[in-house]
């Protein structure tokens, strides 16, 4: 596998490029796990950010929040309908630009 969420077929070997196939199929619901410091609005935040990222509102029952083990941060999994792999790509991009998020899976 390759870091750019693609997996390498030998078999489908083109004269020393080998051709990618993604991982995903696409259209996909997809999870995304954005992390930060707990705060009483961070939740809020992170669905403020999907609902721009989106063009359209996040369903409360589409959002998870786990703190963790000592309280100071909090993981927050958010799953979407996504069309493409750009699409996921690019919600990426946006979320490290975020001076809130520490950390995005």
């Amino acid at each position: 596998m390759s870091g750019d969420g693609t997996q390498q077929d030998p078999a489908q070997d083109t004269g020393g490029e080998q051709e990618k196939k993604p991982l995903i199929d696409y259209p996909t619901v997809y999870t995304f796990k954005v992390m930060g410091r707990r705060a009483p609005d961070f939740v809020e935040y992170v669905r403020d950010l999907f609902r721009t990222y989106m063009g359209t509102e996040i369903s409360p029952d589409s959002i998870q929040e786990q703190p963790s083990s000592k309280g100071t941060y909090v993981s927050v999994s958010v799953s979407v309908y996504l069309l493409s792999e750009e699409h996921r790509r690019s919600i990426y991009v946006r979320l490290k630009e975020e001076p809130r998020v520490v950390y995005y899976l």
